[in-house]
């Protein structure tokens, strides 16, 4: 015995796109969107995996496009952080929060990144000083690469 070869296209058309729609039963459906499901919950692990986030317990579901969240931080910091990592992905539209944390502090107010904002505008706005960016830049790492690199739409921690 051995490897024998064979015409690709030539014989029975069993194995086409169109013949394997053909079959697609509503358990079959069913099971191609839970496998889907499951790489989307392990690419969102892999944002907060990323992070080092260091939350303990950590648990992550997905329903359509919300997120569920489980597990304890150490700090506030750390848990927002999660959050707004899980909700600047595309396709995400809401990240429901069971994260409890240890040591709790005041919480962060979440900001939405609208058209010609700069992390220097939204400083001003907020702390009354252009020049404090960078604070909102430091604890918005490791989202944001670059102070010079925010989109509309972003939400960003503005902490108190």
């Amino acid at each position: 015995m051995g490897l024998f070869s064979f015409l690709k296209k030539a014989g029975a058309n069993v194995l086409t796109n169109k013949a394997a729609k053909a079959v697609r039963t509503p358990e079959i459906i069913a099971m191609e969107e839970e496998v889907l499901r499951k790489q989307k919950l392990i690419l969102l692990n892999g944002v907060v995996s990323g992070m080092k986030s260091k939350i303990k317990n950590f648990e992550i579901d997905l329903n359509g496009d919300r997120v569920t969240v489980y597990g304890q931080a150490p700090s506030t910091a750390v848990k927002e952080k999660v959050i707004l990592a899980l909700g600047n992905v595309g396709g995400i539209s809401s990240v429901d929060d069971r994260i409890s944390v240890v040591k709790p502090a005041p919480e962060s107010i979440f900001y939405e990144v609208k058209k010609g904002d700069t992390l220097g505008k939204i400083a001003a706005k907020y702390y009354g000083d252009a020049k404090k960016y960078n604070k909102i830049f430091k604890a918005n790492q490791p989202m944001l690469k670059d102070p010079n690199k925010i989109y509309p739409g972003q939400k960003l921690r503005i902490p108190k």
